[in-house]
């Protein structure tokens, strides 16, 4: 991870490379394994199911439900200091894998929510979840 004056960024890792281009398209996406179909996040060389290293990262449809959240009252990074308090989410695809990431306004446990997309740099958007059905 890269930190910069303002905000903690994700470091460059070919590994997640294919993840960052789906991003910054609009497009959540999860690895899958060609081998076997086991959809996966985070990225891995092998796949956790069969252990093939063929794989491929594959858009999903971005919906998913709240499993649990967080809220930080401290900035354990400065460039968040401006933020705080702020949320941390946990949250299960329609396909199975779990991501952490942020919402996007006020979400619950158990609510349906959908990802959208924050630009943080050119090569950067950071996926976020909104409740679902929200524009």
């Amino acid at each position: 991870m890269t930190v910069s004056s303002e905000r903690p960024l994700p470091a460059a890792d070919p590994l997640m490379q294919g993840f960052w281009d789906h991003a910054r398209s609009g497009r959540l996406s999860v690895q899958e394994c060609i081998a076997c179909g086991s959809l996966h996040f985070p990225a891995s060389p092998v796949c956790p199911e069969c252990l093939s290293d063929r794989q491929r990262w594959t858009a999903v449809s971005g919906i998913g439900r709240v499993e649990s959240w967080v809220e930080f009252h401290h900035a354990y990074w400065p460039g968040l200091a401006s933020e705080l308090p702020y949320r941390v989410c946990l949250v299960k695809l329609r396909e199975g894998p779990l991501l952490i990431s942020n919402p996007a306004g006020a979400v619950e446990i158990g609510d349906e929510v959908e990802a959208v997309f924050e630009p943080i740099t050119a090569a950067i958007s950071l996926p976020k979840f909104r409740r679902a059905g929200r524009r």
